[in-house]
């Protein structure tokens, strides 16, 4: 809980401090990597410094932190600190880390504020950080104690035991793990971090949801991303790796998974969001699960419709959408839920570019799913609160 005393300040600072949080962000990273060039190997992903999107996602869930804080003190925001939580543990964030992060960003709050940051100020926001650092250091030692793990090391060796091409840009890769150790157990939804050495011998890492995650396999699946260096890591796998090549993979990581209820199941997804859809179809079909599953995809057409077989397979009951090639009982376009009937206390799995996933969420609310029944998946950071 936050201090009274911090409470007042930090609610008279929020406007200015959350108007100004972009420019701290990216001064924080800016001069963080300047002096430690260290982290973006094996750690930061590159690619969302280049693009920005992790500069906004930071900013966003400062704001939002400080801002529950403030409306609801008796209460933690674990729903957006457990996705950031496991965010860190895929990559494997260790405790000293947070000293680290502390020691740049609080730089950068004064650099850009300059003499607005009073010791008053400075103290308040620096109660503020401790106290969602603190949260987050208790849920990840959670999570590591959960997968075996000491100190943020989840990674080992897995081998490919065969490659799979789905579309022109989307291949599937089956992995063995590879020592006598059985891996840690992954739930339908999750997702592991893929850790491969580049060209210029930067380790970068990227997260891949497991499509398939049985009798000890695993499979993802890749979308090869255009652009350096936002796809640098899907391009490397895609172009070098084949059978009998190993990767370094963390243990898995995700807080959207698959619930244990009965309840009617909606899966909405678009593009490669349907891959943790697949994943969640198959643990229901090896678990020989007699839940009512009704799946929904859009996609550009079907040969590009990345698992449609494992879709249609493992969903009789599915309906997809496509903006080119469509044939019945597919239907043409984007997709469009104003005609399909949504059961009646259905809980729902978005996932898909953020437009899309907004679109989806508002049809369903409407259809009469409960909101906290609705819940969804991003690719990269989240930029939901930052969008909204």
């Amino acid at each position: 809980m936050l201090s009274a005393e911090s409470a007042a300040v930090v609610r008279a600072t929020l406007p200015v401090v959350g108007a100004s949080l972009d420019a701290i962000t990216e001064r924080f990273y800016a001069t963080m990597f300047a002096d430690r060039p260290d982290l973006l190997d094996g750690l930061f992903n590159r690619g969302n410094q280049a693009s920005g999107e992790q500069r906004k996602a930071l900013a966003a869930s400062v704001a939002a932190f400080a801002t529950t804080l403030l409306d609801h003190p008796d209460q933690r925001p674990d729903h957006l600190l457990a996705r950031i939580a496991h965010k860190h543990t895929a990559v494997g964030v260790t405790d000293d880390q947070y000293v680290i992060v502390h020691k740049y960003l609080f730089g950068a709050i004064a650099e850009v504020l300059g003499e607005a940051v009073t010791p008053q100020v400075a103290a308040a926001w620096d109660e503020v950080y401790w106290l969602m650092a603190g949260a987050l250091i208790a849920m990840e030692a959670r999570l590591y104690a959960d997968a075996g793990a000491v100190e943020g090391r989840t990674w080992r060796r897995w081998r490919v035991a065969g490659r799979r091409e789905e579309t022109p840009d989307v291949a599937s890769f089956l992995l063995t793990p590879l020592g006598e150790e059985p891996p840690p157990p992954a739930r339908p939804g999750q997702y592991v971090s893929v850790q491969v050495e580049m060209p210029d011998g930067v380790r970068q890492l990227r997260q891949y949801t497991l499509s398939n995650a049985g009798d000890g396999l695993r499979r993802i699946t890749v979308k090869r991303v255009d652009g350096d260096p936002a796809g640098e890591v899907s391009t490397l796998l895609h172009t070098t790796v084949r059978q009998g090549d190993e990767l370094t993979l963390s243990a898995p990581f995700g807080d959207v998974t698959l619930d244990d209820s009965e309840a009617p199941l909606v899966l909405v997804s678009a593009g490669i969001g349907g891959t943790p859809m697949v994943a969640m179809l198959d643990h229901l079909a090896a678990t020989g699960s007699r839940r009512r599953v009704l799946a929904l995809h859009a996609d550009r057409s079907p040969d590009r419709h990345a698992l449609r077989e494992d879709m249609t397979r493992l969903a009789p009951e599915h309906v997809f959408w496509y903006e080119h090639g469509a044939q019945a009982p597919d239907r043409d376009g984007l997709m469009d839920l104003g005609g399909v009937p949504i059961p009646q206390g259905a809980v729902a799995y978005l996932c898909g570019p953020l437009p899309f996933m907004r679109e989806a969420r508002a049809a369903l609310l409407k259809a009469g799913v409960a909101a906290r029944d609705v819940h969804y998946e991003v690719f990269g950071p989240d930029l939901w609160l930052a969008a909204g």
